[in-house]
């Protein structure tokens, strides 16, 4: 029984040293966090790196709210750097980190859409007859891995009845709709793979 009581009184004194260095390990480096944002709301899946001078020291990936944090760095001044395939290449400069700290970056990482590497779905609208249909409506939304769909865009056609909407080149698949009046919906899906132009056409009814 006292043998039980030395084990366990050995190991309650070694946890509390363990968390007590943790602690300890814990002010001695800081951390950074804020939301990176694209045209059209939050930017997920943006690579943040973190760097020293020309060393990176760690990166990571922002969620779907655009929310990242960077934790474990030693005090100093970090550069960092914004990257996602379709979204300009963001750089902030001069971010200090103190001990103990978290430095929460202010809401304004905003990334621009890359025109040499986006996904461009143009299309167009005619009646039943062939002509182009001005003034429609034309909405496009994102298929959600539930069925459900997303909207994310909506246009109205030009005068020879043309649209076109610009995407970030993720992989997806993307329904596009368009009403004229009471008449419509008429739907069509597209499935974008990369940065391309990707061309459909929609025929409204006859009223």
């Amino acid at each position: 029984m006292l043998l039980q009581r030395l084990i366990g009184a050995f190991l309650l004194a070694m946890l509390i040293v363990s968390a007590g260095l943790a602690a300890q390990a814990d002010r001695t480096v800081g951390s950074i966090k804020g939301k990176v944002r694209a045209e059209k709301g939050p930017a997920e899946n943006v690579e943040v790196v973190a760097s020293l001078g020309d060393r990176e020291v760690r990166r990571a990936t922002t969620n779907r709210k655009g929310e990242f944090l960077i934790a474990g760095l030693a005090p100093g001044s970090y550069g960092l750097t914004f990257r996602k395939p379709g979204l300009s290449v963001g750089r902030l400069e001069a971010v200090e980190v103190r001990a103990g700290k978290t430095r929460s970056l202010p809401d304004r990482l905003i990334l621009t859409v890359d025109e040499g590497s986006i996904a461009f779905v143009r299309g167009s609208v005619f009646t039943a007859e062939g002509r182009s249909v001005a003034g429609a409506r034309v909405e496009i939304a994102r298929l959600q891995p539930d069925g459900s769909a997303k909207k994310i865009d909506g246009r109205i056609t030009n005068e020879t009845g043309l649209f076109v909407f610009r995407l970030l080149p993720d992989t997806a698949k993307y329904r596009i709709s368009v009403w004229l009046g009471d008449v419509g919906p008429v739907m069509k899906d597209v499935d974008v793979d990369g940065p391309a132009r990707y061309n459909i056409a929609l025929q409204l009814p006859a009223r």
